[in-house]
C-alpha cells in the first residue's frame, strides 16, 4: 500500500462510520415466522386479519423506521399450497398499490435461502407516493416456504443500496 493510498482509506471509513449511526444493525428472528432477517432498528410486531388470495388470514409484521426508509416483514399462512401463487400476487400488487405504483414487468426472481421455489417469488423496486403526497421508492420481496407467504420491504424516501443489500441479503428461512 502507497502513502498515497492511506488518505483516500480514511476518508472513506470516516464517510462510512458517518452513516453507521443511524443505523444499529441486528439479528431479529420474529416470532413464529421461521425467519432470520437483519432490521436497522428494533422492530415491533403486530398482527390483523386480512384477506389475502380469498382467504382470511392472520398476517403478522414486524416493522420499524431508521435513516428516513421504514423496513419491514410480513408473513402469513395459507394453509393450502394451492394458494401461494395467487398469495404471493396478491402481496406484491398490494405493495403497489400501497404507493400508487404499478407492477414492473423488469420484476426479478426472489432468492431468499430455504424458500420454496415458486414463479410468483420476485423481488420489485418501485416507485411511487404516500398518501401525503410524497414520493417514495420502495424494494419488495415476496416468497414462500410451504404453506406459508412472506413479504420483506423497505420504502422511503430514497434507499440507499448498501442497506437495502443488507437487509434483503441477510433473510433466511429457517426449519
Amino acid at each position: 500500500m502507497s502513502l498515497r493510498t492511506v488518505p483516500a482509506i480514511l476518508a472513506l471509513a470516516c464517510v462510512v462510520a458517518a452513516c453507521t449511526p443511524a443505523l444499529d444493525w441486528r439479528e431479529v428472528r420474529p416470532p413464529g415466522a421461521g425467519l432470520l432477517a437483519l432490521f436497522p432498528c428494533k422492530p415491533a410486531g403486530h398482527a390483523r386479519r386480512i384477506v389475502l388470495a380469498d382467504t382470511p388470514v392472520e398476517m403478522t409484521i414486524f416493522a420499524c423506521s431508521a435513516g428516513g426508509s421504514t423496513y419491514a416483514v410480513g408473513f402469513a399462512d395459507l394453509g393450502q399450497v394451492q394458494q401461494i401463487e395467487r398469495g404471493l400476487a396478491a402481496l406484491a400488487q398490494a405493495a403497489a398499490r400501497n404507493i400508487g405504483s404499478t407492477l414492473a414487468a423488469d420484476a426479478t426472481q426472489a432468492r431468499v435461502p430455504g424458500m420454496t421455489p415458486n414463479p410468483q417469488a420476485r423481488r420489485l423496486s418501485l416507485v411511487g407516493q404516500l398518501a401525503d403526497g410524497r414520493a417514495v421508492q420502495a424494494q419488495v420481496a415476496v416468497f414462500s416456504r410451504g404453506t406459508r407467504v412472506y413479504q420483506a420491504t423497505i420504502v422511503g424516501a430514497q434507499l440507499h443500496a448498501d442497506a437495502v443489500d443488507s437487509f434483503f441479503g441477510a433473510l433466511r428461512l429457517q426449519g
